[in-house]
């Protein structure tokens, strides 16, 4: 063989294991003993059988638990029903609705667009959607009950946007501002677009002073806005070509389509008297609207070990198996604490701090549970919840569909986590 000849044969070679590489999918789960990976399953047993009381007990309808160390997953379980009524077991493949679980994915769609330098997060918001331009901060009322505004003291940023500090609100109070959002009709249940949104919440002012205080709001909504705006794609067909699509998260969707109904789980709420009433079921559940109509604040619904997937690749600085989603930098950045010093946490009690997109756990001692410093994660209305751990290098997934979220369940699962990490 000519010299020039094993050359050519050399570069393809290496051409074509470049293209397999960029193609392969991220990364298999494997599912390991817990000792390999430094948790006890004497004490896993504890947790088993607090999940199973709380079933037993009718606290909630079903759960299912996931816990990966090391990038391996050594607990995975489920408990109870997917659907008391029909008598329908709670499988690990069953689907959740993730509601506020939607807002890290968000925050990470929108990052990538921040890696490809097309915004800075000091950019005042009004940049890219001017109908802020003019907006007001809400001060008081007068003696007649007239509102009070008065101008921002600075700019509304993106970064503000991305950490609940840029004066929004949910609209579900009784303030002037609360107000304005139910009169302009801030609906999810009746929205059709994210720009339908973003232009009635120009309408009406700022509850805060941008920068000033913490309050959790529409603001990841107007996230997915701007991912709109960047990438000139809709939020959820982004979502599904940056992140779902590339780690492998099969059964992550968009709201409840038709052909998935059967794989969900219903949702459930405390009787006056005892005992879980069905509140929401998967066959009539006004969840199914953000199919056609996105949102970024909620809208996705996933199992347990796709959202693993997503979890996993944070924890790993941006990357699962073979594919990048973020670089290392931007994660660090992402899951670190982003709040302005007056602002000393976010008020889930003490020591939790908010990144971009994320809580992030500042003093474990003030928080009261064990856990580590630079624990990150976030959780939505139905009682989802994921703990992310680089000091640990460990994930924890609590999945079940409780309303309303009742955090001490939460709460007393990280324990029941922690408590079984042994080297």
């Amino acid at each position: 063989m000519t010299n020039n000849r094993f050359k050519s044969i050399l570069f393809a070679a290496v051409l074509l294991l470049g293209v397999l590489a960029i193609n392969m999918p991220a990364q298999d789960v494997k599912t390991v003993a817990p000792e390999s990976v430094g948790l006890s399953s004497e004490r896993l047993e504890r947790l088993t059988k607090a999940m199973q009381e709380d079933i037993d007990q009718k606290v909630t309808g079903g759960i299912i638990v996931l816990i990966a160390r090391h990038g391996s997953i050594a607990y995975h379980k489920a408990f109870g029903m997917a659907d008391i009524e029909s008598g329908k077991k709670m499988q690990t493949d069953h689907l959740f609705r993730l509601y506020s679980m939607t807002k890290p994915v968000t925050s990470v769609a929108l990052l990538t667009l921040f890696e490809e330098g097309k915004f800075q997060l000091s950019d005042p918001l009004e940049k890219y959607i001017p109908a802020f331009k003019n907006v007001k901060v809400f001060v008081n009322t007068d003696e007649k009950g007239r509102t009070i505004l008065e101008e921002p003291k600075r700019k509304i940023t993106i970064q503000d946007v991305f950490r609940h500090t840029a004066g929004f609100s949910y609209g579900f109070g009784g303030t002037p501002v609360e107000k304005c959002y139910q009169q302009a009709g801030i609906d999810f249940g009746k929205m059709d677009t994210l720009k339908e949104l973003v232009d009635k919440m120009a309408t009406c002012p700022l509850l805060y002073q941008p920068g000033e205080q913490w309050v959790y709001s529409v603001a990841h909504d107007v996230q997915a806005y701007l991912v709109e705006y960047f990438s000139g794609m809709r939020f959820d067909k982004y979502v599904q070509s940056k992140i779902i699509q590339p780690l492998a998260m099969k059964d992550a969707v968009f709201g409840i389509p038709k052909e998935y109904v059967s794989r969900y789980t219903t949702n459930y709420g405390p009787k006056k008297e005892g005992g879980l009433e069905p509140i929401d079921k998967p066959q009539s559940s006004n969840y199914a609207r953000y199919t056609d109509h996105p949102f970024g604040g909620l809208s996705l619904s996933s199992t347990t070990m796709d959202y693993y997937r997503f979890a996993q690749m944070l924890l790993n600085g941006g990357k699962l198996g073979n594919v990048r989603i973020l670089g290392k930098k931007t994660v660090e950045l992402m899951t670190a604490n982003n709040l302005p010093p007056q602002i000393p946490d976010i008020g889930m009690g003490g020591g939790t701090g908010y990144g971009l997109g994320v809580s992030s756990l500042i003093n474990p001692a003030l928080s009261g549970n064990l856990g580590s410093q630079g624990n990150f994660g976030w959780g939505g209305a139905a009682a989802t919840s994921v703990v992310i751990d680089p000091k640990e290098d460990l994930v924890a997934l609590y999945f079940t569909q409780l309303m309303p979220n009742e955090m001490s369940m939460i709460g007393r699962f990280q324990t029941l986590v922690y408590q079984a990490i042994i080297d």
